[in-house]
C-alpha cells in the first residue's frame, strides 16, 4: 500500500477539525513557509512579523503569555485580523526556540 493510499484510508476517521489541521500542514509544507509571516533583516530586527506590519510574532506571543485574550490583542492592534493571530500562533508553535529567544532579548533591552 502506498503512503498516499494509507493517508486516504485514514481520512474517514478524522474529524473536520483534524482534516483542516492536516490540510493546513500540507499547504504550509508545499509552500515552505508560513502564510502571513515574513522576515526582513532591517525591520523589527529581522524577527518574524505579521506581513506588511511592524508587529513581531514574539510580541503577540508575549502578550498572550501575560494573559491577554485574542480579543484583547486584536483590540490593542486594530490593524490585525483573527487570521493574523492564527498565523502567528502556528509560526510560534513551530519556532519555539526562536520566539523564546526574541522575547528574552527584548526583555533585556
Amino acid at each position: 500500500m502506498s503512503r498516499l493510499s494509507e493517508i486516504e484510508a485514514l481520512l474517514p476517521d478524522l474529524s473536520a477539525v483534524e482534516k483542516a489541521q492536516l490540510l493546513y500542514k500540507i499547504v504550509r509544507d508545499i509552500s515552505n513557509g508560513y502564510a502571513g509571516i515574513e522576515h526582513t533583516p532591517d525591520v523589527c530586527g529581522g524577527s518574524a512579523r505579521i506581513k506588511g506590519t511592524r508587529i513581531p510574532v514574539w510580541s503577540l506571543v508575549q502578550f498572550r503569555n501575560l494573559g491577554a485574550s485574542e480579543a484583547e490583542i486584536l483590540t490593542h492592534y486594530p490593524s490585525l485580523r483573527a487570521e493574523d493571530l492564527v498565523n502567528a500562533w502556528a509560526y510560534a508553535d513551530a519556532h519555539i526556540d526562536e520566539i523564546t529567544g526574541d522575547i528574552a532579548r527584548n526583555e533585556m533591552a
